[in-house]
């Protein structure tokens, strides 16, 4: 079981991680998008821990969902929506729940998932984030139906989302402003896709 002080642990190892390696996502962001990858997401997490406190009390989905609007309402260029898509589906899937099973983990990252494919319109291979999120919610997927555990699973997704990750940086981008660069864009690992793979590592670290 995933408990509700684990799901807020999680948010703030994300949190932590974000701000270690900001500099470094708005590194890979200066090479194909705007440059601010980094910045957005750190101001954007440090707002969501500063609201986590008013709803501690609160379900976890209640918990995902003040995730959602507080970066929807805070984070520029398209991190803000898709992140807080990602949470606001995800907050939809746990609604009420105090603690999770590994099917709910699994309804939790998957709804997650189509929110973000929803939203961004993006397809694998695109080199965006979806490139990690979906390698990775089907690998735990893949692993559950084996009979692992939760943790078993979770580090075989982080691990098909690390490859997830790498796999972007040979891509040609089709989505956003890296898609502008054309050719220029290859050779250059996505800063979204490297972003949800720290928060899927956060999460794994936490269970």
């Amino acid at each position: 079981m995933v408990t509700k002080e684990q799901i807020l642990k999680w948010l703030q190892h994300f949190t932590d991680e974000i701000e270690k390696n900001k500099d470094y996502l708005t590194e890979l962001d200066a090479a194909i998008g705007d440059a601010d990858h980094g910045i957005n997401m750190e101001r954007g997490f440090k707002k969501v821990i500063g609201q986590l406190p008013t709803v501690a009390d609160k379900d976890i989905g209640s918990l995902l969902k003040t995730v959602s609007m507080t970066l929807i309402s805070s984070v520029g260029g398209a991190s803000g929506p898709l992140y807080g898509t990602f949470f606001l589906r995800a907050s939809t899937a746990v609604a009420g729940k105090e603690e999770l099973n590994d099917g709910d983990l699994l309804a939790m990252l998957q709804a997650g998932l189509d929110g973000v494919f929803q939203r961004g319109k993006a397809e694998l291979g695109d080199k965006t984030m979806l490139d990690v999120l979906s390698r990775a919610v089907a690998a735990f997927q893949q692993a559950l139906s084996e009979g692992k555990n939760s943790i078993q699973a979770m580090q075989e997704a982080v691990a098909a989302g690390e490859r997830g990750m790498q796999d972007t940086t040979p891509m040609l981008a089709k989505k956003g402003r890296a898609s502008y660069l054309g050719e220029r864009s290859i050779g250059h690992q996505d800063p979204g896709a490297t972003s949800s793979y720290l928060m899927l590592k956060s999460l794994l670290e936490v269970l």
